[in-house]
């Protein structure tokens, strides 16, 4: 009978595992889209920034950022990224020295990129970046459906598609995109909205990433989310118009709203100490011939939705690729992450910051990706 018992008692504890360990209370979730881990790890490229193809302030950009270590140029380029988060945090994504991270659905672009980021899941068959509502839940959806998290979720970004990979009509996430707040909380915001309404914006879906940055600063200081998204979308943007200055400035420029981010939680009694960063992108960039740095989409795409791009027989190549970075508490202070001839998935991203929340992921969605332990501390 002992012997029945013991064994009784030692397979309960093998079936039902102990509750995740929670890390961090919040998380900030950011994205700068189709960043190319190139320049994050080897600052501006020479014979891009000197095109004249590509560039109206040559002279202003090459003497700001241009240093002749590569180091000192990524460096220069993006301080804080650099200095602080991979100082203090772990990363992944330069190539260059066996560290691999990749988009993992098939067509290499902005809404399957984002999708698989912010719910773990791969569906091929979100295939174009088309106004259609997202069949797949959003990490932010799926939280706020737990208890403590309700209501405390929230998506800032400059793109007007994100309402629909949010899938707000089915979901209730508050997602502020392209458009400014509809009612302003208070006399800063009335002042953005105005701005907005008064400021043209650039391009005919995405609006200055400023408006993006301090509609979600003042959402984050007055209503205290636990998760937070945050998508800028200039680098892209610039960089399908052909605008290699214009990228890197507005790459920098980034850097310094993602400081603010981190300075502004870090000086908030309900963040300090207790939130997680966590920076990615949604997809790389073409490298060879030059002018793919314009691009990109993988070969399968280009029979599809990217078909303008046909002339790239193979894809865009290189435009699969991507870099993650995190800091704050839970997070392993690893630095450089090396992967060997692996690469880690973006559909990794949504489990690796349930887990640090302390929930388990496989109870919100079976189907995502597993969490990323050699960002866990």
């Amino acid at each position: 009978m002992k012997v029945i018992l013991a064994i009784l008692v030692s397979f309960s504890f093998y079936i039902v595992a102990p509750p995740p360990v929670r890390a961090a209370d919040n998380v900030v979730l950011i994205t700068l889209d189709g960043l190319r881990w190139q320049e994050v790890f080897t600052g501006i490229d020479r014979d891009l920034a000197t095109h004249e193809r590509f560039n109206t302030q040559t002279e202003f950009i090459m003497e700001r950022f241009w240093r002749n270590s590569s180091q000192n140029r990524a460096e220069t380029l993006l301080p804080f990224i650099h200095n602080t988060v991979f100082k203090e945090g772990s990363y992944v994504g330069n190539r260059n020295i066996g560290s691999c991270s990749a988009v993992t659905n098939e067509w290499y672009f902005s809404y399957p990129g984002y999708s698989e980021i912010l719910t773990g899941v791969v569906n091929n068959a979100i295939d174009s970046n088309a106004k259609n509502p997202n069949p797949e839940r959003t990490m932010l959806e799926l939280l706020d459906l737990q208890a403590g998290f309700e209501g405390k979720t929230a998506a800032f970004a400059s793109w007007d598609v994100f309402p629909f990979i949010f899938n707000t009509k089915r979901s209730g996430v508050h997602v502020n995109a392209f458009h400014p707040e509809k009612i302003p909380a208070d006399q800063f915001e009335e002042t953005l909205t105005q701005l907005h309404k008064d400021i043209p914006t650039p391009w005919a879906t995405v609006r200055n990433d400023a408006f993006t940055h301090h509609y979600a600063i003042s959402y984050i200081l007055r209503e205290k989310p636990r998760v937070t998204f945050i998508s800028y979308g200039e680098t892209d943007d610039f960089a399908h118009d052909g605008k290699y200055d214009e990228y890197i400035i507005a790459a920098h420029r980034t850097d310094r709203f993602i400081q603010d981010v981190w300075e502004t939680l870090q000086s908030s009694e309900s963040y300090k100490d207790n939130t997680v960063l966590f920076i990615t992108v949604d997809h790389g960039r073409g490298e060879e011939p030059i002018e793919a740095w314009r691009h990109h989409g993988s070969k399968r795409s280009l029979n599809g939705y990217m078909n303008s791009l046909a002339e790239y027989e193979k894809g865009i190549v290189g435009s699969e690729a991507v870099w993650m970075a995190a800091l704050g508490p839970g997070v392993a202070k690893t630095g450089l992450i090396t992967t060997g001839s692996e690469c880690i998935g973006s559909n990794r991203i949504a489990a690796t910051l349930l887990t640090i929340l302390g929930e388990d992921y496989q109870e919100l969605n079976p189907n995502m990706g597993e969490p990323i332990t050699e960002f866990l501390h």
